[in-house]
């Protein structure tokens, strides 16, 4: 372990002996001399190479940046139209929903109209035939309503006096 001190001790001891060998004025020359060779052959590289390459590419991205832009805005007006679209088709669709329940109202208020007026005119028929069969059986027992009183009259008296009445006597009672 000692060794390996001594070692560290004589690198530090070159090292603070002979100073920093950037700053040694006789080497300054060939570093310049380096320094703008690498320099130039970055720049040269760089210039050549690598910057018409990133210039493509950042042309290229911005030209796919506006097609799709182009692409959006076309879209967002196609998406608009469609929608505007849609809208009238929907608008149309209830206009004419609307139109049908209309017409369908106005024929089953005709269609219930006539129903009803048939109807009516099928009571007031038989209305009529009730009230003429009504008359003609008031009638018939109106004229029988003589000729039963007739008979009950004469079977009354016949009973009471034991002696049946002559049919005109007892017409002839029963107009006094």
């Amino acid at each position: 372990m000692a060794a390996d001190t001594d070692k560290t001790y004589g690198a530090a001891e070159q090292a603070a002996s002979g100073g920093l060998p950037q700053l040694d004025l006789s080497t300054w020359f060939n570093q310049i001399f380096w320094l703008a060779l690498v320099f130039a052959a970055l720049y040269f590289v760089i210039a050549t190479f690598i910057l018409p390459r990133l210039r493509e590419g950042i042309s290229e991205r911005g030209d796919r940046i506006s097609d799709d832009l182009d692409q959006a805005s076309n879209m967002q007006r196609q998406a608009e139209e469609a929608e505007k679209s849609y809208n009238q088709a929907l608008a149309d669709a209830r206009a004419k929903a609307m139109s049908v329940a209309e017409e369908t109202k106005k024929s089953v208020d005709a269609e219930i109209a006539a129903e009803v007026e048939t109807a009516d005119a099928t009571a007031e028929r038989q209305a009529e035939v009730a009230e003429a069969n009504i008359s003609a059986i008031k009638s018939k027992a109106l004229a029988n309503i003589d000729a039963i009183a007739e008979d009950t009259a004469s079977e009354v008296f016949a009973r009471l006096i034991g002696k049946a009445p002559s049919a005109a006597a007892v017409r002839s009672a029963m107009l006094n």
